[in-house]
């Protein structure tokens, strides 16, 4: 049986899998809060509780929201460490592998069925190309997949946390707003659950909003993109729009970077929820726009992953790689 993971900042996801090749079988799978638990290995024991009969486990894959060095990660929004080796401790066996949350998403693409997917551009995919994946959510998170040996291989990637890059005066303003509160502007301060509340911030420039009157609740994120898409507030049309647009370009900037000649794919909680916003045109004008690479852009396809649970199926995907190898 096959243990994978998906920790993010806000939430943890852990599931059972049986061998399947290519793509794992899901059997069982639970969710946790992130914040209400003082370590992963807390997680562990309450889905080992929650699972109700004894499993035991073959191989073990856990994509975490930080930087993974060795057999080691820290959760970059939660001060939580978390080690393969307490994995190995709990479950008894040597096949762990602890990976980049965006490196286990990235793990599921060649396993993802067609109603798991929508095309914003068809494109012209490359059989011999790379690929590259990028996920809005609590965070910014960006992969790499290299073509290794005919199969697409993931590499992590810290891009999240890279410098924003302006487009517009417009968004030359937003930096001035963002280094003004944090000293930078980073990715994440923009795409992202608390990167659209920037965004609201900037587009509102203090004054109040009628729709979203608490940004520092939880549900505040979907609550601006919800009256952006029912056309409310027309600042939270402003934000959504901004958002829109620098997550194109952005996904433009990553599919330059990995010449991702054999596909885009937009992962994360957040595409699935405004897809309506993404795909009015604003995503794929900014995506494209890189002259002198425009044209080379216009080839490339680009997909929304529509399955919540992409992350924990690409963890579930690489624990299966891991018996291979052995």
């Amino acid at each position: 049986m096959l243990l994978a993971g998906d920790v993010g900042g806000t939430k943890t996801l852990l599931g059972l899998f049986e061998l399947s090749e290519p793509r794992p079988r899901a059997l069982v799978a639970h969710s946790y809060p992130t914040n209400d638990f003082a370590s992963f290995t807390a997680i562990l024991d309450a889905f080992a509780r929650d699972v109700h009969q004894p499993f035991s486990v073959s191989a073990a894959a856990v994509g975490v929201a930080g930087p993974v060095l060795g057999r080691t990660a820290r959760l970059t929004n939660i001060v939580w460490d978390i080690s393969a080796d307490e994995v190995t401790a709990r479950f008894g066996t040597a096949h762990v592998a602890l990976l980049n949350d965006l490196e286990a998403m990235a793990s599921s693409v060649e396993v993802l069925g067609a109603d798991e997917l929508v095309a914003l551009q068809d494109g012209h995919p490359r059989p011999d190309g790379n690929a590259v994946v990028i996920a809005a959510g609590t965070g910014l998170g960006q992969a790499y997949l290299h073509r290794i040996q005919g199969r697409l291989r993931p590499v992590p990637s810290e891009g999240g946390h890279a410098d924003f890059a302006a487009r517009t005066d417009r968004e030359i303003e937003l930096v001035r707003m963002l280094r003004e509160m944090y000293g930078r502007a980073e990715v994440e301060q923009v795409l992202s659950g608390p990167g659209l509340l920037n965004l609201h911030r900037f587009t509102h420039r203090g004054g109040e909003c009628a729709v979203v009157d608490n940004l520092a609740a939880p549900e505040a994120p979907a609550r601006v993109s919800q009256s952006a898409l029912a056309g409310r507030c027309q600042f939270c049309v402003e934000a959504l729009r901004m958002f829109v647009d620098a997550y194109g370009a952005e996904a433009g900037n990553l599919a330059l970077r990995g010449v991702a000649s054999a596909g885009v794919y937009v992962g994360g909680g957040i595409a699935p929820k405004i897809l309506r916003a993404i795909q009015s045109g604003g995503f794929m004008d900014a995506f494209r726009a890189k002259p002198p690479m425009s044209d080379l852009l216009s080839r490339v396809p680009v997909k929304v992953i529509l399955n919540p649970d992409a992350g924990l199926l690409g963890a579930a995907t690489y624990a299966q790689s891991l018996l291979a190898k052995s």
